[in-house]
């Protein structure tokens, strides 16, 4: 059973950073970030589709989020930095696996990130 575990979500004022990291039980292909505010869709906010690959980013966090990768640990990190409110959600970690031509996808449980104005 593959599991995702999240840590670093909290409460944080405006113009404040945060740590966001996921540890996966087992090795990943691609990992990134999503998230879900009340009343929204999830969306993609950075991910790493390929190890060592380069990421990509959604245009809101661009030049203040940072996503990396410890592939012999596989975790995966967020840095956020320059907090705003709207940054306000549930972070999900995601992960995929590939294996005989098939894609398999993971999530974490989802921690939450509160930024107050």
């Amino acid at each position: 059973q593959v599991q995702l575990v999240e840590s670093g979500g909290g409460l944080v004022q405006a113009g404040g950073s945060l740590r966001l990291s996921c540890a996966a039980s087992g090795s990943m292909f691609s990992m990134g970030w999503y998230r879900q505010a009340p009343g929204k869709e999830r969306e993609l906010v950075a991910i790493t589709a390929i190890p060592g690959g380069p990421s990509n980013y959604a245009d809101s966090v661009k030049g203040r989020f940072t996503i990396s990768r410890d592939n012999a640990k596989n975790t995966v990190y967020l840095q956020m930095n320059s907090l705003k409110p709207e940054d306000t959600a549930v972070y999900y970690c995601y992960g995929q696996r590939r294996a005989m031509g098939r894609t398999y996808d993971y999530w974490g449980q989802g921690t939450q990130v509160t930024v107050s104005s």
